[in-house]
Order: structure tokens, then sequence, then C-alpha cells
């Protein structure tokens, strides 16, 4: 089987994705979160990550997602939903609406910004934070324009999910049989648009060879088009 186009060397998005979009190191109060901040280009939109359970803002999976984005000329911000020390109470790692508090606050923090305020905001969520973004998504006063899962237990946001108003792409690995029945239970409940993508022989985590990268495709298309200037 020949490699996936993003992972031979002379692929032009390879060589987008290894130059880096410059980012800035922010703090998003009163919290005092950890996050990595990449301006989307003009008229481009900025996307948001919400990790999962037992992960960070230095995920490789999630960072890799973001490179890819930024190849497309979005804008990401991949913080830390947790403290050092909330990080370790497992109740926390798990409690959904406080996750979804988190990720509000870091969206209000966003659309204070001069250099990024004004960016059309989408959410990227893996595991339980693709729970939190789409609770967030009801809660925060501007609207969401789009929210992509990979992975995620979307049927965790319970009955926030008829409130979601945000276009959402539920992205679920083929080998992953448990969390696709409780993909396709949610997408039943979303009342936005919505679509649920399937990657052939991929996990829960995407680790199999060229999955994550079929992520990224999917992800990034949905995001340009609804983040773009022209959505």
């Amino acid at each position: 089987m020949p490699p996936h186009p993003l992972n031979r060397p002379d692929h032009p998005e390879t060589e987008a994705m290894a130059s880096l979009a410059m980012t800035k190191d922010v703090e998003i109060q009163p919290y005092g979160l950890r996050g990595d901040l990449a301006l989307p280009q003009p008229d481009m939109g900025l996307v948001l990550f919400a990790h999962g359970s037992g992960s960070g803002r230095l995920s490789p999976r999630n960072r890799h997602v973001a490179e890819g984005l930024q190849s497309a000329g979005l804008g990401t911000l991949l913080f830390d939903l947790l403290t050092e020390d909330e990080s370790t109470d497992r109740y926390k790692v798990f409690d959904v609406p406080l996750l979804a508090g988190r990720l509000a606050a870091a969206t209000e923090f966003i659309r204070s910004r001069s250099d990024a305020g004004d960016a059309r905001i989408g959410y990227f969520g893996a595991s339980t934070g693709a729970a939190a973004a789409l609770v967030a998504s009801t809660i925060v006063p501007d609207p969401i324009r789009a929210i992509v899962s990979r992975g995620g237990r979307p049927d965790l946001a319970g009955n926030r999910l008829v409130e979601v108003t945000a276009p959402t792409l539920l992205i679920v690995g083929g080998l992953d049989e448990g969390v696709i029945a409780l993909n396709e239970r949610a997408h039943a409940r979303l009342e936005a648009d919505k679509q649920i993508a399937i990657v052939p022989s991929a996990g829960h985590l995407f680790e199999e060879p060229g999955t994550l990268d079929q992520v990224i495709l999917l992800a990034r298309d949905w995001f340009v088009r609804h983040l773009g200037s022209a959505p």
C-alpha cells in the first residue's frame, strides 16, 4: 500500500507542516492555565483544543493535528484545561461541566485579544474533551462556528446535545466499535449540521500509521469550510 500523501517527504503539505506557525506562550486567567497560541492568517478562523482524560497541551497527537490546521492558515490554541494539581484529581479529569467552563473561559480570553478577537472560533475535542467542546458551545455568548470530535465521547454532553448549533463533525476509528455506537447515538440527538466520519483501521487513539493524518485532512476541510473567509 502506498504511503498516505501527508507521510511523503516531498508532499507540499508535509513541507508546510514542517514550518510551524509562530506560537505565543499565554496564560488564561483566572485559572492560570498555560497555553500555546498560534494566530490565524487573515480571514481564517482559530481552533481551540479540548484534550481528553490524561492529556494536555503537550499531547503529541493534538499538536500534530494543530500543525496540520496551521498549514491551512488556521490559528490554534492548545492549552491545559486543568492546573498541574487539578490534573491528578480523577474526578476533575472526567468532570465535563468543569472542563466546558474552562474551555468557555479560554474562548473569552481569545475574544478579549486585539490580535485574535475577531476570528471565527472552532473547537477540536478528543475523548472527554469532545463533550466539553459541545457543552461549552452552548454557554459562550458568541456562536462557535464549527466543532470536530476525534475519538470523542459526545454522548457525555447529555441533554446539551440538542442545544448545539455549531456544525459538528464526529471522527471515529473503524476499530473503535463501542465508541462508534456512542457517537451514532449522539449524532442522532444533534440538531445542527452534522456528520460522522469513520477512519478505517484506526483504533481509539489513531496510533495506526496514516490514520491521524486522515483525521487532519477531515478536520482541516471541516474547519476551513466553516471558519474560512467564505463559509
